[in-house]
């Protein structure tokens, strides 16, 4: 990976985090309901991760990539339930767990872009 990658992932990745983080904090006391918005993120920022690597790829193969990813979801699900109905303390830790799994989403995929796994 050049510099040049490594400075525009970082860029991409960290946008989608915030993103994610923002939503995840907005729709905390609705269980789930986040994922509906959070997904998207989570494709685009795979979408541009993958031109960072000159690699095009169609929306439906950056969902597959996003949903081969599900155990990273798991743990974010049951934080959620557990914890996300609390005003206030359920909103920080939504947002926080949607951000650190984005960010865990998007540097997987940068590794598999690098290694060259992903191809379109």
């Amino acid at each position: 990976m050049t510099d040049d990658q490594k400075r525009e992932c970082h860029s991409i990745i960290h946008s989608a985090s915030t993103a994610a983080a923002g939503v995840g904090a907005g729709l905390a006391q609705i269980p789930l309901a986040d994922s509906a918005v959070i997904t998207p993120i989570q494709v685009a920022m795979i979408i541009r991760l993958g031109q960072a690597f000159n690699v095009q790829l169609s929306e439906a193969v950056a969902k597959g990539i996003a949903l081969g990813m599900v155990s990273m979801y798991v743990g974010r699900s049951v934080s959620q339930v557990l914890l996300g109905w609390i005003p206030g303390i359920g909103n920080a830790i939504n947002a926080g767990t949607a951000a650190a799994l984005t960010e865990a989403i998007g540097w997987a995929v940068v590794s598999k872009f690098d290694r060259g796994e992903v191809r379109d």
